[in-house]
């Protein structure tokens, strides 16, 4: 929604862009010209644990920091005994690599030594790591390890406490007391951004301890998500706060016809503020994806979604209308759908997405109006992606069966249109009112998408088969129907869909010891290091797409395998008119895929890099179905993501065009690709 006060801000910053487009950094080599780093970098593709283990005590600190990193990528807990006394090296920066690589490990025997690390560290920053390898160490007995060390009056070490307590409730480790600790570092008048973001982050990813957070929390909560000066820490007290707030009863039918005030310093009320007030339109729509729906705030919660649903930022816009689709009650159908048809400016998606939850929550009378005009649209559909969009909306409608299952099995199909109408078929199937006299239609529909053996379709048959209240009576001949499928897939191309048929194989067979996935290894696709020695620190890549141009910083030195394969693609132009595929509000931007539906792929995957690098704003990853998995799909991040550190590769970071990826919305093109030339 426009700030008239704020109106002529967009020609400002757009004239201040035009000046002050970044150029790239000097032309200066990254490490791997150095012949002994390549060959640890080597060593750490082929996973080749013994041959990086004598770098860590080479003369040279360079390399025992190299070798240190390295580690944190293989994460072989063999590598653990020889990492422990690098904590006492004599230069710092090995120290940090070897609290990396061990945090990395994740491997429980380096608690004892790393609590001993973090009280003896002179280093502020070693001390951050090695507080947050504990974190990512630590067993729920040895959690209280965390906050062994007096950390009043000491910014610092509150900090690294932060970071420490974050990774362990990101893992899913928390109790009341570290709940209490997290509160303390929060108020601490002088803890750095970071440090807040990582305690607020913790928070907010605590797992069944609602009542606890909401006895020890809540008041801090309430005034960072008001006035802090970072977005992110507002947006992360925002998700907790949504958390407490719909400790409420949810009400099960309607909201009353007068509403309750509320406490103008409760949960859902901040709430309500956050999602129309304030000034960051990623707090927005955090604050309207934790609206609470319960009995008592419904209206309020209501009144805030619809003010959203007019946002100019479309992924408010569309949280909002996610939100009715999950949260509505009350709501007439067309009067959703009128909202679909009465705002030409929104995006196909969200007008979809309304379009939806009018089918979901109209009456038995008034659905099939709705529907039939869903289906004369479809074939107007612009792209392949709104005719997904549609579909999905159809896939509240059991009764539409016939109509998506004949867009999910056309000849010649696009396979993102595929892909969405194999979707819909499970969501109607999961339908409370899906006739029973269907199911053997449903069974057949998946036996299709087994035979017909497109990726993304079997993938979605795998997931049907291993869900009983989807699949309830699994058949022999469904069995062999999943091998036969299995072993027509090209490896390593295929990789995901094979994954995901392995598993439900596993698991309808009971098998006491599942197949691992087959990874691919350094001598199926090794780092072209004569490619990786071109590209100097600093390197820039113009993405051209269809919203504008975004500039990305290659990272050769933390992802060499992964910049070397980037490179190598777009000197191929295999970029160039591809698409954005998914876009999670808020999180992050997904492209690169030659299917466009997700379950496309090189011809061959890499192996994971995990570089000392954090998940910020703007970082680019590289998606995976798992560790050294990764291919051609990237994504960008809107937001800094810490539960993502150290689990995806990064291998560039944006350093112009943020607004652009901000924009991005599903369907949006990849114009060219193509490296920027040095001064």
């Amino acid at each position: 929604m426009p700030f008239r006060s704020l109106r002529f801000w967009p020609v400002l910053l757009l004239l201040a862009a035009c000046v002050r487009t970044p150029r790239p950094s000097v032309d200066v080599d990254n490490k791997y010209h150095d012949a002994v780093i390549r060959q640890i970098g080597t060593a750490q593709d082929e996973r080749n644990t013994a041959a990086l283990l004598p770098f860590l005590s080479h003369a040279n600190p360079i390399y025992r920091k190299e070798g240190a990193l390295a580690l944190a990528s293989v994460q072989a807990p063999t590598a653990v005994p020889a990492l422990l006394p690098l904590l006492r090296d004599t230069d710092a920066s090995v120290r940090r690599a070897a609290a990396y690589a061990l945090g990395q490990t994740g491997d429980s025997t380096a608690v004892d030594s790393l609590r001993v690390r973090v009280l003896k560290e002179t280093d502020g920053q070693v001390r951050r790591y090695v507080h947050e390898a504990l974190g990512r160490t630590v067993t729920r007995t040895s959690l209280p390890e965390l906050w062994r060390v007096e950390t009043l009056n000491d910014t610092a070490r509150q900090a690294a406490l932060a970071w420490g307590l974050s990774r362990a409730a990101l893992r899913g480790l928390g109790s009341a007391e570290s709940i209490r600790r997290t509160v303390a570092v929060l108020n601490s008048p002088k803890l750095p951004t970071r440090g807040r973001l990582a305690a607020v982050v913790g928070l907010s990813r605590t797992r069944g301890l609602d009542a606890d957070l909401a006895r020890l929390a809540e008041s801090t909560l309430v005034q960072i998500a008001a006035k802090d000066r970072s977005y992110a820490v507002r947006s992360a007290a925002a998700a907790t706060l949504g958390k407490l707030a719909a400790l409420v009863p949810a009400a099960p039918t309607a909201a009353p016809a007068v509403p309750v005030k509320s406490s103008p310093t409760s949960p859902a009320a901040v709430l309500t503020r956050l999602a129309t007030k304030d000034r960051d339109y990623r707090v927005r729509l955090i604050a309207v994806r934790a609206l609470p729906f319960g009995l008592e705030t419904y209206r309020a919660s209501r009144t805030a979604v619809f003010y959203a649903l007019a946002h100019d930022r479309a992924p408010v816009a569309l949280t909002a209308a996610e939100w009715l689709l999950a949260h509505a009650k009350g709501e007439s159908g067309p009067a959703l759908a009128a909202l679909a048809d009465g705002n030409k400016q929104a995006s196909p998606r969200v007008r979809a997405a309304l379009l939806q939850a009018a089918v979901r929550h109209a009456s038995p009378a008034a659905r099939p109006s709705l529907v039939e005009t869903i289906q004369k649209r479809y074939p107007a559909a612009a792209t392949v992606y709104e005719k997904g969009f549609l579909l999905q909306a159809l896939g509240e409608d059991p009764a539409s069966f016939d109509f998506v299952q004949t867009q999910a099995f056309a000849p010649g199909q696009a396979p993102v249109v595929a892909s969405y109408a194999l979707t819909a078929l499970l969501a109607m199937r999961r339908n409370a009112d899906f006739p029973a006299a269907r199911h053997a239609d449903f069974a057949a529909a998946i036996r299709q998408a087994l035979a017909g053996g497109d990726v993304g379709q079997l993938s979605l048959a795998a997931e049907a088969l291993t869900d009983p209240k989807l699949y309830p009576e699994i058949q022999p001949a469904d069995l062999a129907a999943m091998r036969q499928a299995q072993a027509k897939l090209q490896l390593p191309r295929e990789i995901e869909a094979w994954q995901g048929l392995q598993q439900a194989l596993d698991k309808l067979t009971k098998n006491p010891n599942p197949v691992p996935t087959p990874v691919a290894t350094a001598q199926q696709h090794p780092i072209d290091w004569a490619v990786v020695q071109r590209v100097p620190l600093g390197q820039q890549v113009r993405l051209r797409t269809s919203k504008g141009v975004i500039l990305l910083e290659l990272k050769p030195n933390e992802a060499p395998g992964a910049v070397a394969s980037f490179v190598t693609l777009l000197g191929q132009k295999f970029y160039d008119n591809l698409y954005f595929h998914r876009v999670v509000p808020n999180f992050v931007a997904q492209g690169g895929d030659p299917r466009g539906d997700g379950n496309g792929s090189a011809p061959y995957n890499l192996r994971s890099e995990f570089g000392d690098l954090r998940y910020e704003e703007g970082s680019v990853g590289l998606a995976s179905a798992g560790k050294d998995t990764e291919s051609c799909q990237f994504f960008i991040t809107h937001t800094p993501t810490p539960h993502l550190d150290g689990r995806y590769p990064i291998f560039a970071q944006v350093v112009g065009g943020m607004d652009v990826v901000h924009k991005l919305e599903i369907g949006d093109q990849i114009l060219g690709v193509e490296m920027v030339k040095l001064p």
